[in-house]
């Protein structure tokens, strides 16, 4: 039985081999669509939706841990598929009746909206089916509520249209850009990951870091920021480099809880880490209608500083605790890892570089997925041929390949790939290679399936929210509530997104947000793309805050500690999360929205002084002990400098200076 086999048997009981064989054939179409376009783009959206409702009914049970009932799942599943073969036979006849459905129309998506809700009920718990069925409920029963929420009313057959039919509901923009960016970019992680890209980031940040003071918990948040170039996860960053970096964070004396926060709090800074940045950003860049480099290019800065701080609270946490690195012996050597896979970083290279000129994330994707996909074949190739000097000649003509890539035709592309596969049958290892693609497609279109069904059901909340207008409703009271205060304003979105994000992953609480707080900050005049931002950040940060706080319960059973008091003090590691949005608000040159580089290096270097000194505050040391006064006043300094007026910056720049030579003095007199 291959390893691919063994993790379907192990998630998917008596049906590993059904289970393998739809989850390739999920991935095939999805790469085949996004290379050729052979469909439209509502039978693509909905053939995606069909793959996900069958995955989710064959694989997930229905009730608690154990395995599906294979009938039920399959016939459910099936039902899924049979909607998606609706959209797609009957498309010329539904856009013609447009708005004016059949009774079996009336039926499928009936079907449809059932099917949807129950497969993200079994994928990700009752709480975002829960908030979706009040917006639906909202749209059907609207009419008989009191005062400003009271809509005109409309009937099943209008709330049926918009969710099962058109591009305003279930197959709305989220599950476009699932369909398209999302899974590509999955897949394209999915691939490094098994060719062994997570062990060359350990290995480099081990070597670069181990050794130094805190060095095992300076590797786990230079590792998370690295692996967020591929993942774009949280969760899934915490329980991979985290069965890594949190044992040996514990073994270097940190304490249990310390570790977990550690690695929950970087782990969720993967998701702010250009290019991929997550499925959140592809979805922005769709709604605000900006190209996705706009997105990355604005999210850089504040990643940077976001992993600078933890690896700052991470120095400061060391000192205080008198925590040495690991022995030079311990440690890779960085440079060695990099000579073992340097190809790996090729497809991340020109990815980077696709998204950063302005291509197209489904043209970058497709082209990134496909150089992988030539590396790693290539690479088994040229590793199973013993001749130094053929070696040579064949990453040569790899070489010439990828640079030709552009030149070749996506048609030429597929059939180089081809036959290099055929040739992996015939070399040392090559059969090994052939087997771990598979196991990438297959993880892929798994991985996919939350990050899938969660855009789908999103599509309710879309399409309730433009049927009724209920945004424009909410906005206003928020408006009202801060009575033109920016600060109050922001502050209230911030909880709003704390509180959603207790219950629902990302992707939904930035969609509920960004349609319902966020043109009440664009109201109060700050930059689209800032407002957007802001939501996002603060949708990231609710998997840390409690009492739910998802990344640190899922790296709670690696540190062997309560997941409260990993985000307790995750809240305190990430507290550069909480403070970067709101400076891009009062500064949008922090997020490369201002006219002036002069702009963008002043409030840098302000948000540095900043995350500096919270840093030293929340860990109560700098160069000793801080006592209460000098907490005091470099927490005022870091809260002034946060603000954008001549005024608080000049007070921030006044209480530091106070604050430097007071801890200053006393840190030379203990000397």
């Amino acid at each position: 039985m291959t390893d691919s086999q063994r993790g379907l048997e192990a998630a998917t009981g008596d049906w590993p081999r059904a289970l393998f064989a739809v989850a390739l054939l999920f991935s095939s179409f999805q790469i085949i669509t996004a290379a050729f376009h052979p469909v439209s783009t509502q039978v693509l959206r909905s053939v995606h939706v069909g793959f996900l409702l069958l995955l989710v009914f064959i694989s997930f049970p229905a009730l608690g841990k154990g395995r599906p009932w294979q009938p039920l799942g399959w016939l459910l599943g099936l039902l899924g598929m049979g909607t998606a073969a609706y959209q797609w036979i009957f498309e010329a006849d539904l856009i013609q009746r447009s708005g004016e459905l059949t009774d079996m129309d009336m039926y499928v998506g009936i079907a449809l909206i059932v099917l949807v809700f129950e497969a993200a009920r079994r994928v990700m718990g009752p709480a975002l089916p829960l908030i979706c069925g009040l917006f639906l409920a909202y749209g059907l029963l609207g009419q008989y509520l009191p005062g400003d929420l009271m809509h005109r009313g409309y009937g099943l057959d209008q709330i049926v249209n918009q969710l099962s039919f058109g591009t305003e509901g279930l197959y709305g923009t989220p599950t476009y850009v699932s369909a398209t960016y999302i899974f590509l970019f999955i897949l394209f992680g999915a691939f490094l990951e098994q060719a062994g890209m997570i062990r060359l980031f350990t290995d480099f940040a081990m070597g670069l870091f181990g050794h130094r003071v805190g060095g095992p918990a300076k590797v786990s948040v230079v590792s998370s920021a690295l692996m967020g170039t591929i993942t774009g996860s949280g969760v899934a960053n915490v329980v991979t480099t985290g069965q890594f970096t949190i044992p040996l964070m514990k073994r270097s004396g940190y304490r249990a809880a310390f570790a977990g926060g550690v690695e929950a709090t970087a782990s969720m800074g993967s998701q702010i880490m250009p290019p991929i940045m997550g499925a959140v950003a592809f979805i922005m860049a769709e709604t605000i209608n900006v190209p996705f480099f706009e997105i990355a290019r604005a999210a850089l800065l504040p990643a940077m500083l976001y992993f600078g701080s933890v690896f700052w609270m991470v120095h400061l946490e060391a000192r205080r605790a008198g925590l040495k690195g690991l022995s030079r012996d311990e440690c890779p050597n960085p440079w060695q890892a990099l000579a073992a896979r340097w190809y790996l970083l090729i497809p991340l290279l020109v990815l980077i570089g696709l998204l950063f000129s302005g291509r197209t994330p489904l043209f970058s994707g497709t082209v990134g997925l496909a150089l992988t996909a030539m590396v790693i074949l290539g690479s088994a190739l040229i590793l199973g041929v013993s001749s130094k000097a053929m070696r040579l000649v064949f990453w040569i003509v790899l070489g010439l390949l990828c640079a030709g890539f552009f030149r070749l035709g996506i048609g030429v592309v597929f059939g180089v790939i081809g036959l290099l596969v055929l040739a992996c049958f015939w070399v040392k290892g090559g059969r090994d290679t052939l087997r771990l693609c598979l196991h990438a497609l297959v993880e892929g279109a798994r991985h996919a399936v939350p990050v899938g069904i969660a855009c789908v059901l999103v599509g309710v909340i879309i399409g309730i929210v433009s049927l009724t207008g209920i945004a424009s409703t909410v906005a206003g009271y928020i408006l009202a509530v801060g009575q033109d205060n920016l600060l109050l304003s922001l502050v209230l979105t911030m909880f709003t997104c704390l509180v959603l994000g207790m219950g629902i992953p990302s992707i939904p609480n930035y969609i509920i947000t960004s349609s319902i707080a966020a043109p009440a900050l664009l109201d109060l005049g700050v930059p689209l793309v800032v407002s957007h931002m802001f939501v996002f950040y603060f949708g990231i940060m609710s998997d840390l805050t409690p009492p739910v706080a998802l990344a640190c319960f899922a790296a709670a059973p690696i540190a062997r500690e309560k997941g409260l008091k990993i985000s307790l003090w995750a809240i305190r590691i990430a507290i550069a999360g909480f403070i970067i949005p709101f400076m891009a608000v009062y500064d949008p040159a922090l997020m490369l929205q201002g006219d002036s580089l002069w702009a963008t290096a002043y409030v840098v270097t302000k948000a540095l002084l900043a995350i500096g000194l919270w840093g030293a505050v929340f860990t109560g040391f700098l160069w000793l002990p801080l006592n209460w006064l000098e907490r005091l006043l470099g927490f005022g300094a870091g809260a002034s400098l946060i603000l954008a007026t001549p005024l608080s910056d000049e007070l921030g720049f006044g209480l530091l200076l106070a604050w430097l030579l007071l801890h200053g003095l006393r840190a030379r007199r203990h000397l």
